[in-house]
């Protein structure tokens, strides 16, 4: 299957990716073209999760485990692996956020932190999509502050841990099979991160309703209620924040790269409504303020391609630090505010339905905004290592 380059790719950044990078997208875009994108406004209006074939598809497809040696289908680039997250958010953000809960989130604890028996067991169990994972961090009081104000407990008992405490915002939390779970230790007030059977004892998980975006993905609120997890389902090398870290700093760039998927998707939609919308004798797409429009969200794509691309290169070299990754996912997340904002305004009332696809764009650009670090913590992160001074609190 030939890979054609999206016409937003206005540069040719593409044309660097290997050849079978590009035979790999091409068959992930046919598939998500024809086999998701008929679904996701039905879903996405009745907040319902895809269905499993969906998410075998993609596992068939190699999408999940694609960084990892022991289960990923052939080596690949930290680019390419943000040309996949791109050509997932372009059809639908939760799509992409589910493909980044599995591949990045949750077995990049396991890639990062876990050893390698727990690596040569469960990668390939989450790669195959066997096992569906959720990454509980987030807590109802604890947000950004993880690092200091997690307040889930994992205490020491004979052989076993036993975890206490509460989680919120947990993607797939009501239908994962197994959860990372980030807890403070009783005995050294450190982060340990443990692999929890979401079918324990003491767990329960409820959907968050009323959600207004990604409204596919189901979080979820989380009680664990004393759950006994064997000393070997801790992961092995996560032993302090520091560990969670590195997790969340190998899938932030990626998540920048979704926000451009977004803007691509809502863009798309909006120069494909105005060929056909005609107004004043000719299509809308004939008129000067609406080209004005669709040139500047262009100029916000291509721009953000630019910077996730150099960000990703500089994981494959090893020079990746948490500012060049920060930077990444807030300049590409406030450029897609103002490229879906731009989308719907140039579709007029029509942009506002989900029959054109742009106002699922709009909507959805709002939660990646927020989650893998807020515009704000990005910009302190950044401004740390401009500075040299933290500004946290």
């Amino acid at each position: 299957m030939d890979f054609s380059p999206l016409t937003s790719d206005f540069y040719g950044f593409a044309d660097g990716l290997e050849d079978r990078e590009k035979e790999v997208l091409a068959k992930l875009r046919h598939y998500l073209e024809t086999e998701v994108k008929p679904l996701v406004n039905d879903l996405w209006a009745r907040a319902e999760w895809l269905p499993s074939s969906v998410v075998k598809g993609l596992a068939e497809l190699g999408v999940f485990g694609m960084p990892w040696e022991e289960c990923r289908q052939f080596a690949n680039s930290a680019v390419f692996r943000g040309w996949v997250a791109l050509e997932l958010a372009r059809i639908d953000t939760s799509v992409a956020t589910l493909v980044g809960m599995q591949n990045g989130l949750v077995m990049g604890a396991v890639g990062v932190a876990g050893s390698p028996e727990q690596r040569a067991e469960w990668l390939p169990k989450f790669a195959s999509a066997e096992w569906l994972g959720c990454f509980a961090l987030t807590e109802p009081l604890s947000g950004s502050d993880s690092a200091r104000g997690l307040r889930t407990v994992a205490e020491r008992d004979g052989d076993d841990w036993v975890i206490t405490g509460e989680k919120r915002w947990i993607g797939s939390g009501t239908i994962a099979t197994h959860a990372i779970v980030w807890a403070k230790s009783a005995e050294d007030g450190q982060v340990k991160g443990f692999l929890v059977p979401t079918s324990s004892e003491g767990w329960s998980a409820s959907k968050i309703e009323n959600k207004q975006a990604l409204r596919i993905v189901q979080n979820a609120d989380i009680t664990l209620d004393k759950v006994r997890v064997p000393a070997a389902m801790k992961l092995a090398n996560a032993n302090s924040f520091r560990d969670t870290a590195a997790v969340l700093r190998l899938t932030r760039a990626e998540v920048a790269w979704a926000a451009v998927g977004n803007s691509i998707g809502a863009y798309e939609g909006a120069v494909k409504y105005g060929a056909q919308r005609e107004q004043f004798g000719k299509t809308i797409d004939g008129h000067q303020l609406i080209q004005e429009h669709y040139a500047k969200m262009l100029g916000n794509i291509t721009s953000s391609i630019a910077l996730c691309t150099r960000v990703s290169a500089m994981l494959d070299e090893g020079t990746q630090k948490d500012e060049h990754a920060a930077l990444a996912k807030e300049f590409a997340c406030s450029r897609m505010r103002e490229t879906v904002a731009w989308a719907r305004e140039s579709m007029g009332g029509n942009g506002i339905v989900l029959d054109y696809d742009v106002m699922r764009h709009f909507a959805d650009a709002e939660a990646i905004y927020s989650y893998e670090g807020t515009r704000e913590m990005n910009t302190l992160i950044v401004g740390r290592a401009i500075t040299g001074k933290a500004a946290f609190v």
